[in-house]
């Protein structure tokens, strides 16, 4: 699980629709914050947009993406690797969420984002397929499309780890695929 801080696109486009001059960042826009979740070991992703990285809201995605995955054949969450943000270490709400799951937490060594490889791969096709793909012109324009890009991720693109075959081929019984 990561979090991939975005500054917030103004109406009309920022300074990849505008120019970097006439695209001058606007003060007190704001950010979106996208949060992401990775399996380890079929690359399928989940991810949501959100206002900030409160426990609250961590906790919350949690909840969310472990029940995407149990509906993609993905039943049980043995750990949560995360690194050292605060709502990992000491987040209440957290620490619930991930009894509920009946998972622990793992937190990554500081300053090692090397150990979080997976979905830090994936905040880096994040940012090159979706985010900055073309000069969006609205926030709301790049946030309706993450799903799309998240379904061409989860079921049409190829890995090189997954030997050219996309991540809902290696989940045990995706729906539509009784195996």
């Amino acid at each position: 699980v990561d979090v991939k801080k975005l500054g917030r696109i103004p109406d009309g486009g920022g300074h990849k629709a505008l120019g970097r001059n006439a695209g001058r960042p606007i003060r007190g826009m704001g950010f979106d914050y996208v949060h992401s979740a990775v399996d380890d070991h079929s690359r399928l992703a989940y991810s949501e947009i959100h206002a900030d990285e409160k426990v609250t809201t961590c906790a919350g995605f949690l909840t969310r993406a472990a029940a995407f995955f149990h509906a993609h054949g993905i039943t049980r969450i043995e750990r949560v690797l995360t690194d050292n943000a605060w709502a990992y270490r000491k987040g209440l709400a957290w620490k619930q969420a991930l009894n509920e799951l009946g998972a622990t937490g793992k937190l990554t060594r500081p300053y090692r984002p090397q150990t979080n490889g997976k979905v830090e791969r994936f905040n880096r096709t994040l940012l090159d397929e979706w985010a900055y793909l073309r000069p969006y012109t609205t926030n709301e324009q790049r946030t309706a499309a993450l799903a799309d890009f998240l379904h061409t991720y989860n079921h049409h693109r190829s890995h090189t780890a997954l030997a050219g075959k996309p991540p809902i081929t290696r989940v045990n019984n995706p729906p539509g695929q009784y195996t």
